[in-house]
């Protein structure tokens, strides 16, 4: 590979204006051993792919991404498109020799996500890297809790309690978008942000649910049909209507392998919350806490001090000795949201020069599938339902 790693990215909505953020920076904070190239980005739209190329930073655009896999001239797939389309533009990605970064979830399907992670594990033989992109993974605050549940600070795990909390479809004449259609993004808000606590809880305690009880509901069942000229705005009074086939919120239960319990909420209903994510782990020797919407703090509580000194600590994590912040500002000067991203695909660069696998893998993203797929399955037949090992039979090939 030639000192430049070759980026070619398939859509640049919301995900892929984020990664386009990212391949733009990384190589300004991070010293690697590659620099990421910008070389084309794909959408379906002629006219706004060409906007878009220019507003976002890349060299060419293309409506065809088979053009892109198909290419001498990229060595990286970045998927940033719905999810019905993961499986098909990875699996010819990664057979074409390319590496890939693929957007969460997986994909639409748990049989899809065998096929994905069966593909990466023989690409990787050729070495061939393959990464999903669960990027609350890499905010510096997330990292250093999962370093402290590592050595041992809060002991042993015994509960995980999770939500993640948004409003963005409160109003019923919300348009009938993507996301609302299960055959383009396979479930609503249980694949949508309810995939992102599934792989950050497991990352940070480095437990795997085993099973779950659950519920799922979708408060409005039918929504106008978007407008032709934008997709997004809502049509008026008597405005064609269609079905919402995915659920609106998806709460659940679950047991993990260390012995630690865990309750799990996801909704898009939670009137005045925007983007709500928050973790708390109980341990036999304290608690940690994070809330996305202060990603630069952590709440530390160190039950081994004497009790007249106990408290939870807030950690202001900012410091250069905390995960990825050497790159970035002086102590106490925070960072946001798109650095997450600039981290994920700086640990993608590393891996891909090292000759080391990244994480989260397929493999592990195939496990965040497989959970997802039994939180349906219970909600569907309420009751217990345990987790469909990922180590079953895969396709052959």
């Amino acid at each position: 590979m030639s000192q430049d790693l070759r980026v070619g990215m398939v859509g640049y909505a919301f995900m892929g204006a984020a990664h386009s953020q990212a391949w733009r920076t990384v190589n300004h904070a991070f010293d690697l051993p590659l620099r990421a190239r910008m070389s084309v980005v794909c959408g379906r739209s002629a006219d706004q792919v060409a906007d878009a190329a220019t507003k976002l930073g890349w060299d060419g655009h293309t409506t065809d991404w088979r053009s892109v896999v198909d290419s001498d001239e990229i060595d990286l797939v970045d998927i940033c498109t719905p999810g019905d389309t993961h499986a098909e533009i990875a699996l010819a990605a990664l057979a074409a020799g390319k590496h890939v970064l693929c957007e969460k979830p997986l994909a639409n399907s748990v049989a899809e996500a065998r096929e994905m992670a069966a593909a990466a594990a023989r690409a990787q033989t050729h070495g061939v890297r393959a990464m999903c992109a669960y990027n609350y993974r890499r905010v510096p605050a997330v990292a250093l809790m999962r370093e402290l549940v590592a050595a041992g600070r809060i002991g042993t795990i015994r509960h995980v309690r999770a939500s993640y909390l948004q409003d963005w479809i409160v109003d019923p004449q919300f348009p009938l978008v993507w996301r609302l259609r299960k055959e383009i993004a396979g479930s609503g808000a249980l694949g949508d942000i309810g995939a992102h606590i599934v792989d950050l809880t497991q990352y940070v305690t480095g437990q795997t649910i085993t099973a779950v009880s659950a519920l799922t509901e979708t408060f409005v069942r039918s929504r106008p049909l978007p407008s032709a000229s934008s997709g997004l705005s809502a049509a008026g009074n008597g405005a064609t209507l269609g079905d919402v086939t995915v659920d609106d919120a998806a709460l659940f239960l679950a047991r993990l392998d260390g012995g630690a319990v865990a309750t799990y909420e996801a909704t898009r209903f939670a009137t005045g919350r925007k983007n709500a994510l928050r973790v708390e782990l109980n341990g036999s020797l304290g608690s940690l806490a994070f809330d996305f919407e202060r990603m630069n703090e952590l709440e530390v509580y160190d039950a081994t001090q004497p009790a007249a000194e106990q408290g939870f600590t807030r950690i202001l994590v900012t410091e250069g000795e905390h995960p990825y912040m050497a790159a970035w500002w002086p102590p106490g000067h925070l960072i946001g949201y798109e650095h997450s991203f600039t981290h994920e695909v700086r640990d993608l660069i590393e891996a891909i020069a090292t000759g080391q696998d990244p994480a989260p893998s397929f493999a592990d993203a195939l496990q965040v599938q497989l959970v997802l797929d039994a939180v349906e399955r219970s909600a569907a037949g309420g009751a217990w339902t345990e987790v469909e090992s990922a180590l079953e039979a895969s396709p052959a090939g």
